[in-house]
């Protein structure tokens, strides 16, 4: 079979072009070489935003399209996107007051905003919002933005271009690629082989790695490689809401409740100069993360309620700037077809938030080379689950299963929204789902996980498809990687080991 497209990949830039193209009724197959959303796009602040810091480095246009996506997304996906509130502290001797208001004036009125609240100037003297600071925080604002699930969306992208006829395929590394009698020629690790008439290579960090090793083409773009770094610790505030706080240095660093029962934080911008691959943070931004924190908490944070960290790398556009948290977090494509040879687009940057968009754009770069096709479609699809309001799954699990008990239900319900109910349909108490791995996650879930959702291991499911690696404990962890590790005779051939 001659592919249309073939996407080297599977983060969230190649998996939303393989969903595009998909449903306008192209032929693709998408390769990762690990884990889908294994790199940068599960590393993540996990934020769907316009991105208010950027209107400083008047990336107007990026703000723009990313809050026109924010609104769009939060429609599409209900069961892993939902607002959040932010609440920004004045720093006296930083941003004046004035410059704040008018970046948040701005940021309310780039797009046209349906479902989010505006901004507010408020008091925190005596509100709830500014108990977790220091007496000294007087005055801060409230605006709104967007929680994202983000390897979860990731995977709904991949499912949804299933769904419409793409094949996916992970543990599959590209070696090379040539072109050949009018098309490319791909070799995988293991041998396999697939032609395709037009190649995108969405490999994030490894976007330069892919055209000089693999493809052997010529490319006057460059990748630049930036590490950011999280920490999450105990829950430090009551509330739903997230903080956002001005550091000295001209950045900012997120308080975000994670998980129900921790404080996500992050994030840092250090430059990357060593070889794409798995990262992780430094006593250095360890450091500079808890003192960022710290200036702002009246009850300071520690090192012993540090539960877990993660790094990843953001490969952005190389536009030459000297400082790396100010490299533009834009997207940057090059197409390569001189002479009207079949075309390799790589993508350079991006962020989830504006995943969809840069998905129409590469498609449309392509158009002249690839078969007629249909139109763009994706601005008015929901993802799959998404196709009813949260809290109405939520009524549901909880009318037709009472014995998931309230917590379950609601972690079901974010995880896969109407979803779910493939694994539950008949099941009528908890036994029906089979084993229970500890935090509710059975083996009825873990099967559809491996059979639908492309998990191969216990990380895939511990840290990506969820992170339920934060809840449980390690008896119960080492449970579940025994047990992938050693699958049952029906499923040894599923590629459960």
């Amino acid at each position: 079979m001659i592919f249309d497209l073939l996407i080297v990949g599977g983060g969230i830039n190649g998996c939303a072009i393989a969903r595009d193209a998909a449903g306008r009724g192209l032929s693709v197959r998408l390769v990762e070489q690990h884990d889908l959303a294994s790199g940068t796009s599960s590393a993540s602040t996990k934020l769907i935003h316009g991105g208010l810091r950027y209107l400083e480095l008047y990336e107007f246009r990026l703000v723009h399209e990313a809050l026109a996506e924010r609104e769009l997304l939060l429609a599409a996906a209900p069961h892993i996107i939902w607002p959040l509130k932010f609440v920004l502290p004045h720093e006296k001797g930083l941003r004046p007051a004035w410059m704040l208001r008018l970046g948040l004036f701005l940021y309310d009125h780039l797009a046209r905003r349906k479902r989010l609240e505006g901004s507010h100037m408020i008091s925190l003297k005596g509100n709830a919002l500014g108990a977790p600071l220091r007496e000294s925080y007087t005055v801060g604002f409230t605006y709104a933005d967007c929680w994202v699930e983000d390897s979860r969306l990731v995977v709904l992208n991949a499912l949804d271009a299933k769904e419409r006829g793409a094949t996916i395929s992970v543990g599959a590394r590209l070696t090379r690629a040539r072109r050949e009698n009018g098309r490319w020629l791909a070799t995988l690790e293991d041998g396999t082989q697939i032609e395709a008439r037009a190649l995108v290579n969405a490999a994030g960090p490894w976007v330069s790695q892919v055209i000089e090793d693999a493809l052997h083409v010529r490319s006057r773009k460059h990748v630049r490689l930036v590490k950011g770094s999280h920490l999450v610790t105990r829950r430090l505030h009551d509330g739903a809401h997230a903080y956002i706080l001005q550091n000295p240095d001209g950045r900012i660093v997120f308080a975000i409740p994670y998980e129900q029962d921790f404080t996500l934080i992050g994030t840092t911008d250090v430059p990357y100069e060593g070889a794409p691959g798995a990262v992780g943070i430094s006593e250095a931004e360890t450091e500079y993360l808890l003192d960022s924190i710290n200036h702002f908490l009246r009850v300071p944070v520690t090192r012993n309620e540090i539960v877990w960290s993660y790094s990843g790398l953001r490969p952005l556009y190389d536009d030459g700037a000297l400082n790396a948290s100010v490299v533009t977090r834009d997207y940057a494509f090059d197409l390569d077809a001189p002479g009207g040879a079949p075309p390799a687009l790589s993508v350079f940057g991006g962020k989830i938030t504006t995943a969809r968009r840069l998905a129409e754009h590469a498609l449309d770069d392509l158009a002249p080379y690839l078969p007629p096709h249909g139109a763009a479609w994706t601005a008015g699809a929901v993802f799959p689950g998404g196709d009813m309001a949260f809290e109405e799954v939520v009524a549901r699990l909880e009318s037709e299963k009472p014995f998931l008990g309230a917590r379950l239900a609601r972690r079901l319900a974010r995880a896969y929204g109407t979803r779910a109910g493939q694994f539950l349909k008949h099941a009528r108490a908890m036994a029906d789902l089979g084993r229970d791995f500890g935090c509710g996650l059975t083996e009825a879930e873990l099967r559809h996980l491996v059979e639908n959702e492309w998990a191969r291991t216990a990380d895939d499911v511990l840290w990506r498809r969820s992170k339920l690696g934060l809840h449980m404990s390690e008896d119960q962890q080492r449970a579940l990687r025994d047990y992938m590790a050693t699958p049952s005779p029906r499923e040894a051939g599923r590629g459960l080991g």
